[in-house]
C-alpha cells in the first residue's frame, strides 16, 4: 500500500506542511512505503541554503535530506513549479526527482493525500 503524500505550501508560515513531513516520517517508522510530492509553492521546500533565523524557525532543509534513511522513499517535485520559482537542479537539494505529468505520477499510488 504505497502512498503519496502531496505538499503544496510553502515551508513557512503554516504547520500544514510539516505535520505532512511528520505524517511521512510516521508512516515510514512502520515500514509503510511513502513518498511526497511537493507542487505549487510547495517546491520551496526543496531550495538549498534555507535560511529561516528571521521568523525564528528551524529550516526544513535538514530534515528532507535525510529523508531517504529514515524511509521515505522518493522527494518528488512539480517540474513546472520549480521553473516558475527558478529552482533547478543546481539549487534543489540533492536526491530530489522533477516530474512532468502530474497525473501519471498520482496514478502510480495506491493512496493520495493532500493533507494541506
Amino acid at each position: 500500500m504505497h502512498t503519496l503524500i502531496v505538499i503544496d505550501r510553502p515551508p513557512y508560515g503554516s504547520w500544514s506542511g510539516r505535520e505532512s513531513l511528520d505524517m511521512a516520517f510516521s508512516l515510514a517508522a512502520f515500514d509503510k512505503p511513502v513518498s511526497l510530492l511537493f507542487v505549487g509553492e510547495g517546491v520551496l521546500w526543496l531550495s538549498q541554503g534555507q535560511d529561516a533565523t528571521g521568523i525564528a524557525q528551524k529550516t526544513v532543509e535538514r530534515n528532507l535530506k535525510a529523508a531517504g534513511m529514515f524511509g521515505i522513499e522518493s522527494l518528488l517535485a512539480d517540474q513546472s513549479a520549480c521553473q516558475r520559482f527558478s529552482l533547478t537542479g543546481k539549487t534543489l537539494i540533492d536526491g530530489v526527482e522533477t516530474v512532468e505529468n502530474l497525473r501519471a505520477t498520482l496514478g502510480r499510488y495506491e493512496h493520495v493525500v493532500f493533507p494541506g
